[in-house]
């Protein structure tokens, strides 16, 4: 049995976030991470900028947008 670490910073925790396969929306984001929604987003702005591809869906009929990291940049490993 492997041991997971916990991450040691927010960014490496919003990684995690969204690298599962349902990701993960605004408010989870912001309460796990104890953000506010604006600085999220700009997190997730963040992310773009550094290389990472990010896609947004829509799971269903009323319910928020799901973001979730679809590819990674060749350093970030």
């Amino acid at each position: 049995m492997t041991k997971q670490t916990k991450p040691k910073t927010k960014k490496a925790l919003l990684i995690q976030l969204l690298t599962r396969k349902a990701g993960a929306d605004v408010a989870t984001i912001s309460d796990r991470l104890g953000w506010q929604s604006h600085t999220t987003r700009a997190a997730l702005t963040g992310l773009r900028k550094a290389g990472f591809e990010i896609s947004a869906e829509k799971p269903g009929e009323g319910k928020p947008l799901s973001y979730r990291i679809t590819g990674q940049p060749a350093d970030a490993a």
